[in-house]
């Protein structure tokens, strides 16, 4: 019974360790007057453009932003090079 039980929690440790992180970046707006801006986010859920939608979606209507467009998902290989064009908006949200 110790054996499994162990063996149980170290597959899921090993598990939770394998998952890569998932990042999406985005584009939203707000209105009056029309502001725009492009940002980074990290995806908690599904890493998928249509889970990064559903996850930033709240996120970023608690802002009063309207998301436009999911333009990818990434890990952390492509995490660097969108920090400077991210700006104030990377990680963000």
């Amino acid at each position: 019974m110790k054996r499994t039980l162990l063996l149980t929690l170290a597959l899921m440790a090993m598990s939770a360790s394998a998952q890569a992180a998932c990042y999406a970046d985005y584009k939203a707006k707000r209105d009056d007057p029309l502001r725009l801006h492009y940002g980074v986010a990290e995806v908690m859920g599904a890493c998928t453009p249509e889970g990064a939608l559903a996850e930033l979606t709240p996120r970023l209507a608690a802002d009063d932003w309207q998301l436009l467009s999911i333009e990818g998902v990434f890990d952390d290989a492509g995490l660097e090079e969108r920090e400077n064009s991210a700006g104030e908006y990377y990680l963000r949200y």
